[in-house]
């Protein structure tokens, strides 16, 4: 692990669960922190709500407009492959965000963070190992039915001008940016695991929690 600022050690115990949207990860992780009485950080609930301040702050020093984009530049202007790449290119400056909260926890134990922009080409120089981190992706089949079954997934909650098409764009680019997620980390020697609807949420945990297991103090699979 390089020479990084950890005034509290939080971001050496860190087990970490990246990935694509609608596969669980959020589930998984609450999963497992149960069992093993570990923290969870929750990447998405921050990054909407406390990291705003800071996106506002950003703009405003690099003479940018200081306002939101309205829900038709986001959703319906541009190409998926336009939005994905943007906000590829915008992982790595709300990583550091999420690092400013992680470095302000103090855990005796691991903790675990999750949320699909925690990248395994942003964490990998953080780990010791491999083995503190998870990338979680749904099959094809099995995002089809979070479309289907979540309401948050199955439609786009934002006042727009053409709401199918908005809808369309947003699932081509979660697509496209959970394509990269799994090339990096195959890249890097980082697990993959898919998730295909088979297994329930408490196996998907197990088989989670086994490549956690040398950080939870006890074997993951007996547990």
């Amino acid at each position: 692990m390089p020479d990084i600022w950890d005034p509290h050690g939080s971001l050496r115990r860190m087990l970490w669960i990246g990935g694509a949207q609608w596969s669980g990860k959020t589930t998984v992780a609450e999963a497992i922190a149960e069992q093993h009485g570990l923290t969870v950080y929750h990447y998405d609930y921050h990054d909407a709500r406390g990291h705003q301040d800071r996106r506002i702050a950003r703009r405003i020093a690099l003479r940018e407009p200081m306002a939101d984009p309205t829900p038709d530049q986001v959703w319906v202007d541009r190409s998926p492959e336009e939005m994905a790449a943007e906000t590829l290119a915008g992982f790595p400056i709300r990583f550091e965000w999420a690092l400013d909260d992680l470095r302000a926890l103090f855990t005796g134990r691991p903790a675990i963070a999750e949320g699909w922009g925690l990248r395994p080409e942003l964490v990998a120089p953080l780990i010791d190992s491999p083995r503190r981190m998870v990338v979680l992706v749904p099959t094809e089949d099995f995002r089809q039915h979070q479309l289907r079954t979540v309401p948050r997934a199955g439609a786009l909650h934002a006042p727009v001008s053409d709401p199918a098409r908005a809808q369309a764009n947003r699932i081509a680019r979660d697509r496209l940016v959970a394509e990269d997620a799994v090339r990096n980390a195959l890249r890097l020697g980082i697990r993959v695991i898919e998730v295909d609807g088979t297994l329930d949420v408490a196996a998907v945990a197990a088989a989670v929690a086994e490549q956690f297991a040398p950080y939870l103090g006890t074997s993951a699979a007996a547990a």
